[in-house]
Parts: C-alpha cells; structure tokens; sequence
C-alpha cells in the first residue's frame, strides 16, 4: 500500500477493533482470568500484544503499536508517557555502568542533561561528536561504547547527519545505533533502511499533531525487541490509553499536515532568506544548510521546523521587542501542532562541546503551522519593523 493507505489502514485489524472505525479507549489495569489455564497462557505470552496487565497493554495500545511498525518498519515498537521517556528508556535498556555512549552533539537538550547528569550518575561514560562526522566516528568507537545516538536534523542547529555511514561504522565495531527520527516523522525517513537499530519519536509532534497529549515511542529491529521491551516493562514505562488514542487519530491525518506543514514552512523560509536582518537560513532544504546532500540523499520530505541566524551586530536581547506579543508565532517549547511557534535559542556557544557554535547573530528557531503563511510573514514583519524602533 502508498503511505497515504497505510495511514489510514494501519492499526486497524478487527483484532483491535472489534469491527468500528477507531480501536476503542481500553481504560485498565487490571485484566481478569476465568481459568488457572488462561492466567498461564496470558503469562507465556505477555511480550505478544497479549492481554496480560494494563502496563503491559490493551488492544488500544496494540493498535498503534501495530501501526507504528507498519509505518515505520521494526519488529516492536514500545510506547511512553513522553518523548524524553522514550529517549531515556530506549537509552537505559541498552546500557549499564561501565558502558560509553557516543552522543550528536547538537542533540536536544534534555537528552544532553540525561546524558551528563543521570547516565554520568550511573557510570555511563558519554562522548559527543561532530554532527557532520559521518563514517569518522569510527575513530571514536572504544571497547565499551555500546551506543551511538543520532538526531538528524538537530533540533536547533538543523545538521542533517549521515545516518547510514555512522550506522555502518558502528555496526562494525559492534554498538548500535538509535536515533531521534521525530524531525523525519515515520512518513520522510526510513530509519531501518539507513542502518538504523532504534526510532524513536515524541509523538507529542507531528504524530499526535494537536498539542493536547504527551506520548513516546520507540520502535526497534528484530535484533534489539526483545531486550527495549522487556527492559522498558521493568523500568514501569507505560502511556496513558487517552494519549495513545490521540497518537493514533492523529496517524490518519499526519501525511495532509505535513505537506502543509512543509510548503508553509518552505514559503516562510524563502522570505526570510531575503530580509537584510537574517544572515542565513538553515533548513534542510536549502543548499547551505549543512548536510542538505545527505538530506536530498536520505529523505522523502520536510516539515514545519527550521532555524534562522540574525545578521552581525544583533545580540539575543535585541529580539526581546520582536518575540514579545507575536500575534500568531507564539513562544514554546514543543512544536509539531498545528500552531505556529518561535523559539530564541540560548546559550548555544557554551553548550557545544565538540565544535563550537559559531554565528554572527543569535538564533531563532521558527515551527511553521498551518495558518496561511502569508500572515505569518507579516506576523514576523511587524517583529522585525519592531526590533529596529
């Protein structure tokens, strides 16, 4: 099937849905056994999309579990209460003290704390590497590193990392590869046909789509299942059945959103590359964003997401008289709903420790929704005429 069947399609068997439309909302935690027979079969295959006990889920979960794969490919995908859940339960289920992760360094930034707080806390050792390393991080790779993260693009800085030359490094040195694939969505990046081990998404974005459920995901290939399940269960993981029911609503309509999300953010893009207040754009799509090659290469499209860099002589307080009262980009720190939202970024020169972040001006991180973008551009014109009285 397209992609635009399979979204409509996916999670969908009468196993789940008992012949309606939509999977129910299964609200339990307890599940109740007639027969000591039942009980034990329950037991036996509690890792098979089995009734077993609400932790483990309901025929709501399994739905967008089922649907996940199906887009996104992978053996398994287990589901969390938020997108840093999934970060940190994907992570804590292949490591353990004395193991060395390799980190991106322009990676979000409450995966850089989990990193450098909780993991260093337990004996995790991380090394952050260029984004732009590719095959090079092979000369990073110890005895010990078990893991090597990627998000691609960053979340700020949007380097688009070439996920098959890592992946292939790796795999030869025996670590796995997880990835941060919420930018690419399950529709413009194919994570296990690059070398991937582990996607991972806060579908909180663009999957839930609304703004109105936090939820995570982690969907891995039949080498790494059984071990993210099963240490994800022991870690108390779970995600609540609204938010999974929102997650899989918001399925059916995320290929329309995102074309939109794209050609809005495409326009946005291009009138900012002409305002003398902005020294460059970097979208993925543009040629002077770094990796654009490899994004053209590896991805199916883009999406609502991208950053801008002020022209030399700005500093981040000058943006104060822009960012305060936009009428349409509102301040926030999500994005992936259908509203539009702008971001200063903070401190990028002191939190890079690889190589260091360098810009003329300070940077600001835009997410384009779906109002017309001709109000957006002049929502962010009346922030620039702003800036300059």
């Amino acid at each position: 099937m397209k992609k635009e069947t399979k979204l409509v399609e996916a999670g969908r068997r009468k196993q789940w849905t008992s012949g309606i439309v939509n999977p129910p909302v299964y609200h339990a935690s307890t599940v109740i056994f007639e027969t000591v027979a039942d009980m034990r079969e329950a037991v036996r295959n509690r890792g098979k999309a089995t009734l077993y006990y609400g932790r483990r889920g309901t025929p709501t979960h399994f739905a967008f579990q089922d649907a996940m794969c199906e887009l996104e490919g992978g053996a398994g995908c287990a589901l969390y209460p938020s997108g840093l859940a999934a970060v940190s339960g994907a992570l804590l289920s292949f490591l353990e003290t004395g193991d060395h992760i390799l980190m991106v360094d322009g990676v979000y930034e409450p995966t850089r704390t989990l990193c450098d707080d909780f993991l260093k806390g337990m004996g995790v050792e991380t090394t952050y590497y260029d984004p732009m390393i590719g095959s090079g991080i092979s000369d990073l790779i110890q005895s010990n590193t078990k893991v090597v993260f990627v998000e691609s693009p960053c979340s700020l800085t949007m380097e688009v990392q070439d996920i098959p030359a890592i992946a292939k490094a790796a795999h030869a040195r025996g670590a796995i590869v997880l990835m941060d694939n919420t930018w690419g969505t399950p529709l413009n990046f194919k994570p296990f046909d690059h070398g991937v081990d582990v996607s991972i998404h806060a579908a909180t974005k663009y999957i839930v789509g609304h703004s109105d459920a936090m939820l995570g995901t982690a969907t891995a290939n039949e080498k790494c299942w059984d071990q993210l399940r099963e240490k994800s269960i022991q870690l108390g993981y779970c995600a609540a059945p609204d938010d999974v029911y929102l997650g899989l609503r918001g399925l059916r309509t995320m290929g329309l959103r995102l074309k939109q999300h794209e050609e809005n953010a495409l326009e946005v893009a291009l009138w900012l590359k002409g305002r003398p207040e902005v020294d460059h754009v970097r979208h993925p799509a543009f040629e002077n964003c770094p990796g654009h090659e490899v994004w053209k290469r590896d991805f199916l499209g883009s999406c609502g997401l991208f950053s801008f860099v002020m022209t030399d002589g700005y500093r981040e307080s000058d943006l104060t008289p822009m960012l305060d009262n936009m009428e349409l980009f509102k301040m926030g720190f999500s994005w992936g709903g259908y509203e539009s939202l702008i971001l200063p970024a903070h401190g990028l020169d002191k939190s890079r420790t690889t190589v260091k972040w360098q810009a003329p001006g300070p940077l600001v991180r835009l997410h384009v929704g779906l109002e017309n973008p001709e109000d957006l551009i002049a929502d962010l014109e009346k922030g620039f005429a702003r800036i300059g009285k």
